[in-house]
């Protein structure tokens, strides 16, 4: 006979799963082409047990992108106390790594995939998602050493999703842009921004900056 009854342990330990296996699918093939049936699949749920955890798609894609900020802010101090890495190339790798997020287990959401996503989103959980991306993108910048002040953290948003939607967009969504050079976009955009990071560093440094 199936098991029906789940104790609170349980369910935490199969929802964790669910997010575990879904930003490991949206990292790797996108958000549009991660379905539900694949999460659950994987996991060893029915879809009607998923939809007891998650009532849309759109909730476990929340999920998703909240679990995995801890894992990025924990990437950026490890970054930060390498030795063999100065400053500057600390920063490039991190924002590297972001950009190129399928080859990193980090989930970026393309252009399309915002604007479906936050078509979706109730008032109240677009709240909760802007107050969320203020504080990962704040402590990302106090992980560079930088004072993360309000004008300096909405900068910094702005430029570094510019930075990863362009360059998931090359071809399909911005068919005029060329593709052959769009790593060399990538390069140079990254190397502007890490520019203009260690300037504000510079003007803002964080009190008592232990990082190089």
């Amino acid at each position: 006979m199936p098991k029906v009854a789940y104790s609170e342990e349980e369910r935490e330990r199969i929802r964790i799963q669910l997010i575990t296996v879904g930003l490991e699918l949206m990292a790797k093939q996108g958000i549009q082409h991660t379905t539900v049936e694949q999460v659950y699949k994987r996991v060893g749920i029915s879809r009607t047990f998923f939809y007891s955890f998650f009532p849309t798609k759109e909730d476990l894609i929340v999920e998703t992108l909240y679990f995995q900020q801890p894992k990025i802010i924990q990437y950026v101090h490890e970054l930060m106390n390498d030795p063999s890495l100065a400053w500057e190339d600390a920063v490039k790798k991190f924002l590297y790594s972001c950009c190129y997020g399928e080859r990193n287990g980090i989930a970026i959401l393309t252009i399309e995939e915002q604007q479906l996503l936050f078509k979706r989103l109730s008032a109240e959980s677009y709240d909760i998602f802007r107050k969320k991306q203020q504080l990962l993108f704040k402590s990302i910048l106090e992980g560079f050493g930088i004072q993360a002040e309000k004008t300096n953290v909405n900068l910094f948003i702005n430029l570094s999703l510019a930075l990863m939607v362009v360059r998931k967009a090359i071809p399909d969504q911005l068919p005029l842009f060329i593709p052959e050079a769009a790593d060399e976009t990538v390069a140079f955009q990254i190397d502007a921004l890490v520019s203009a990071l260690e300037k504000l560093k510079d003007k803002y440094p964080l009190a008592k900056d232990k990082n190089k």
